[in-house]
């Protein structure tokens, strides 16, 4: 027979009822003020949350000292804000972390990158902090402190390679957070870590540069010692009236270089336009390179092929050079 205050399953009512009570109390729901945001350990108590209900099956730790509800998506966006709460108040996004922030995707978006005057030591798991001396000139972004992009060059330039960085630098200026000027002339006046690639790539970014793909074919133009072509002008007719645009011209030549991405491959509408428009551009003079995404598998064929067509024309610089 079993005895007093036992229950089948071997274990006492009362023990069952404190166990069922705990259960719950780790189970239940979060406030709203707490959902869809991260927040502190701190915030959380002040809502009646225990540091043993932190532990429960309805919160994740995003860092030590952040939080979120396991219902709220884990995201670069919250990471970032979670970040933002146990780091210095000073903390600034920086780096490549800054860039996507920014909106520019081809970076890492893991560990965070931060500035900091503060000499306090603040080790978390997947955030880098970078002690700084001197003034953090930052402004807000969606409610993140951010450095500024031409500094925001300079530091991605630590963490870069050059093609990378000329990527960064065309899309910066050509999505308006700064102008050729400013970085240039930000790159010649610092004197940060960095600022030596930094000054290599300044030079050759360039505005209207509508994608890393063009940035990229630039960069093999450029880098096997062929002159630079000019990012999308208007191509013209001998009436100076408006063909087209060009992705990377050289208008002295009548040679236009076009990158063909994988969109217009599986979109007939739009591959017939194209047919159509390089008609047009061959018909009044222009010779015209396409390259597609299988021709970097031998990215030295892109620069050959952009030789031979200027060579075609008059071109009488030297040939293409690699492993420079």
């Amino acid at each position: 027979m079993a005895g007093r205050g036992v229950s089948s399953t071997g274990g006492s009512i009362g023990g069952a009822k404190r166990l069922g009570f705990s259960h719950c109390r780790l189970m239940i729901d979060l406030p709203a003020e707490l959902r869809g945001r991260p927040f502190t350990a701190l915030e959380a108590k002040a809502h009646g949350i225990t540091r043993r209900m932190l532990q429960g099956p309805r919160i994740v730790q995003v860092f030590a000292g952040a939080y979120r509800s396991v219902d709220t998506p884990d995201s670069f966006d919250l990471r970032v804000r979670a970040a933002i709460l146990v780091l210095p108040a000073d903390a600034t996004l920086s780096h490549v972390s800054n860039l996507r922030w920014r909106g520019y995707g081809p970076v890492a978006a893991w560990p965070l990158h931060f500035s900091t005057n503060a000499k306090l030591h603040v080790e978390r798991r997947g955030i880098v902090p970078h002690r700084r001396q001197g003034f953090l000139s930052s402004s807000f972004v969606r409610g993140v402190p951010l450095l500024g992009p031409d500094r925001t060059f300079v530091d991605a330039a630590t963490q870069l390679s050059e093609r990378e960085l000329l990527r960064v630098g065309d899309w910066l200026v050509a999505n308006k957070h700064t102008d050729i000027l400013d970085l240039r002339a930000f790159a010649v006046t610092s004197h940060l870590d960095g600022v030596q690639r930094a000054r290599r790539v300044a030079p050759v970014v360039r505005e209207r540069v509508d994608s890393v793909r063009e940035s990229d074919v630039r960069w093999i133009i450029l880098s096997s010692g062929l002159p630079m072509p000019e990012p999308n002008p208007d191509l013209l007719d001998e009436s100076g009236q408006f063909l087209a645009k060009g992705d990377l011209v050289y208008s002295s030549f009548k040679v236009l270089v076009e990158y063909d991405g994988w969109h217009h491959e599986r979109d007939a509408v739009q591959r017939q336009r194209d047919h159509l428009r390089r008609e047009l551009l061959e018909a009044q003079g222009w010779r015209v390179v396409v390259v597609t995404a299988e021709d970097f598998r031998q990215e030295w064929s892109i620069a050959w092929r952009v030789y031979n067509a200027l060579h075609q024309r008059g071109y009488t610089g030297s040939r293409p050079r690699f492993g420079r």
